[in-house]
């Protein structure tokens, strides 16, 4: 009789886990039928192509996906009118997924094969028109297993605008809107699929601007003070600065403003400085000197200087007990299969990238698990990983061998390339997500590695201060 009993727990235990893995299959392959859905979303988007703090349309279009799912929404929250959050459920665990919607100035681009505008401000050449959709069906599908399970918990979508710069999720940590979130989770578009341990420089952004005295260039050149000479006095000095820092740090930039006609001493000049390490300590100290130049360049050249802080971010900080779960998820969702289109039209971009072929490997396969990252970029998550842990992966939404930041990447984002990738990221983020509903164990065991790596007594300080947020600093 004893052990008549025990089967029959047994086999209790046995169907009611065939049942939820059904019913998580079942959440996966009816996302999959919204795949086209989804696809048109991320385009109306993409064609959108709205900068940092200007995504009305595509912020708006996010909003009312979730809304019209179930969520409820918050909008302008952190003092940003188009920064959201979309919540549905109730209690804990509370599971976050961040959604990027921003694009980049001076990259319009057709969705060809070829280098062609569309005649538009702005383009996606980071694809956050599919990071913000993908993010949003994740939770939409998400909140679906819930309901399906009859689980507890709360599933939450942040709209995190301007990432480019803007630093939109700084502001958002600030203001304390991550503080109940057990786990974050995010993606991003790339060239390849891939969940290895992560990595992010930590960035300073300001615009430098110089103040002088108009006169004309030729008659009366004594009665002026060439704010164009500040600029270029300054940069003059950070360039001799490079030999100076550690060999890790990188610094960019560019005059946005440096006068309108060559005979007229340029009264107003300003330039737009990035500096990044992948330690936060060592940007500020670069920063600092970079401030100091400009200081000496306005002396030595007879005019004033102001310095607008723009951004900051923290480097990320990886959580490997998390990762190893996305990337056993995305292992097992797969990499996509090209159509013969899809190939022609990789061939031809291959071509513009110096490649006699495209090479579809890293598009049809997942990259191998490593513990170890090297940093390139920056990206304001980093300051959401030292706040929850936190974990990401990438999947291959351009050609394999583009760059970001590049037309490659904005034409591969307007087809169904970018679609294919967003819909493995989408599957991707949903079933890590059922993963951590199901298993508090897991939570538990990152959150005492998340605290292990960054310090119980660690304190949260925003490397752009206390400013509010620079909503014009792309207009």
């Amino acid at each position: 009789m004893r052990k008549t009993l025990i089967l029959l727990a047994v086999l209790s235990t046995s169907i009611f886990s065939m049942n939820a893995q059904k019913s998580e299959k079942d959440i996966i392959k009816k996302l999959e039928q919204k795949s086209a859905d989804y696809g048109n979303i991320a385009q109306n988007i993409w064609e959108f192509a709205e900068m940092g703090y200007q995504e009305e349309q595509s912020s708006g279009l996010l909003q009312k996906t979730l809304q019209d799912a179930g969520f409820t929404i918050k909008k302008g929250v952190a003092g940003i009118p188009t920064a959201f959050i979309a919540e549905y459920g109730s209690g804990s665990p509370v599971i976050a997924i961040m959604g990027e919607f921003d694009a980049l100035p001076g990259l319009s681009q057709k969705a060809v094969a070829e280098k062609e505008s569309a005649g538009a401000a702005a383009g996606h050449a980071c694809g956050h028109h599919l990071f913000g959709t993908a993010s949003t069906a994740a939770a939409i599908s998400t909140k679906e297993w819930l309901d399906a399970n009859k689980s507890k918990g709360t599933i939450r979508f942040y709209g995190t605008p301007a990432e480019e710069g803007g630093s939109g999720k700084v502001f958002m940590v600030r203001e304390g809107l991550f503080n109940d979130v057990d786990i974050a989770l995010h993606w991003h578009p790339g060239a390849q699929n891939a969940a290895s341990a992560g990595a992010a420089l930590a960035n300073k952004s300001a615009k430098f601007r110089f103040y002088g005295v108009s006169a004309h260039a030729a008659a009366s050149p004594e009665k002026g003070r060439s704010a164009l000479d500040g600029v270029e006095a300054m940069n003059m000095m950070i360039n001799m600065m490079r030999e100076h820092i550690p060999q890790e740090a990188r610094i960019h930039y560019v005059i946005t403003a440096g006068g309108k006609a060559p005979n007229v001493v340029p009264d107003f000049a300003e330039v737009y400085y990035y500096a990044r390490h992948n330690r936060r300590d060592v940007v500020v100290n670069i920063f600092d000197r970079m401030v100091k130049a400009a200081e000496g360049a306005a002396l030595g050249t007879g005019t004033t200087m102001d310095y607008e802080m723009i951004g900051g971010t923290h480097e990320l900080l990886p959580n490997l007990t998390l990762q190893r779960v996305m990337h056993d998820n995305l292992s097992e969702v797969g990499g996509m299969e090209y159509t013969t289109e899809e190939k022609a039209f990789a061939d031809k971009i291959a071509k513009t990238l110096g490649q006699e072929k495209a090479d579809l490997a890293t598009a049809k396969n997942v990259q191998p698990y490593k513990t170890e990252a090297r940093a390139f970029g920056s990206t304001d998550v980093g300051d959401v990983s030292f706040t929850v842990p936190t974990v990401g992966f990438s999947t291959a939404t351009w050609v394999p061998g583009t760059a970001a930041h590049s037309w490659q990447a904005v034409a591969a984002g307007g087809t169904s390339i970018g679609n294919k990738g967003m819909m493995i990221a989408a599957k991707t983020l949903t079933m890590t997500a059922i993963d951590l509903f199901k298993d508090k164990k897991l939570i538990e065991t990152a959150k005492a590695e998340f605290i292990e790596k960054r310090g119980a007594d660690f304190k949260y300080i925003p490397l752009l201060g206390d400013r509010a947020p620079a909503l014009d600093y792309r207009k």
